[in-house]
């Protein structure tokens, strides 16, 4: 048995990473250059993070040209990075390229770091998008292939505390792909409100 995981070198994929490092399943990360504006910044923290933590090194895949055709905020600096961040076939596009890799590898598992559906924002980011994607990948590969989210039990304050608690830092996250966060982004926000509320509690 072993498992592609996807990974960004933000803080969820990290920490996923470390979540199957604990179970001692042999992985196989995935990095996937999709033509985010901050894929260079992702691949240098990715690949420093994962080395760190003892981990595989991460391949990187190739598929700029989707974002160059599919405009988002996430692709395209032209289109605002908050109002237009829904990058439509993003998770998918990432869940099959992770498939296909697994097949080549004859790994039986993939795993994605998608969190609480509480919080999600899109439509792609829900255990029936999950559910979808497994039966076509069952029809298109005509072999089972498990999509498993092993986070979407946390909240991002969740993952905040786990990852610091293990010693996972220096990830990137911004939507950007400035040297300092923004601020504006999905992943920016998303991450200070988290952060607001763990200090919060902890008053």
């Amino acid at each position: 048995m072993s498992i592609v995981p996807l990974v960004s070198g933000g803080l969820d994929s990290s920490l996923l990473v470390s979540l199957i490092l604990d179970e001692a399943i042999p992985q196989h990360p995935l990095f996937v250059d999709y033509g985010q504006r901050f894929a260079e910044q992702e691949w240098s923290a990715c690949t420093a993070v994962l080395s760190r933590i003892g981990a595989p090194p991460p391949i990187r895949m190739e598929l700029s040209g989707f974002g160059r055709v599919v405009p988002s905020g996430l692709t395209n600096q032209s289109l605002d990075v908050f109002e237009d961040a829904f990058l439509p076939g993003r998770n998918l596009l990432l869940l099959l390229a992770a498939a296909s890799y697994a097949y080549s590898q004859q790994s039986n598992a993939v795993a994605i770091g998608l969190l609480s559906e509480e919080s999600h924002l899109f439509p792609d980011q829900t255990a029936d998008f999950l559910a979808s994607a497994t039966h076509a990948f069952d029809v298109a590969f005509g072999h089972h292939i498990t999509l498993v989210a092993p986070l979407m039990s946390l909240t991002k304050g969740e993952v905040i505390s786990l990852a610091t608690e293990r010693g996972i830092h220096d990830t990137y996250s911004c939507h950007t792909g400035s040297s300092s966060p923004c601020g504006r982004c999905v992943s920016c926000r998303e991450i200070a409100a988290a952060r607001s509320v763990l200090h919060l509690g902890g008053d």
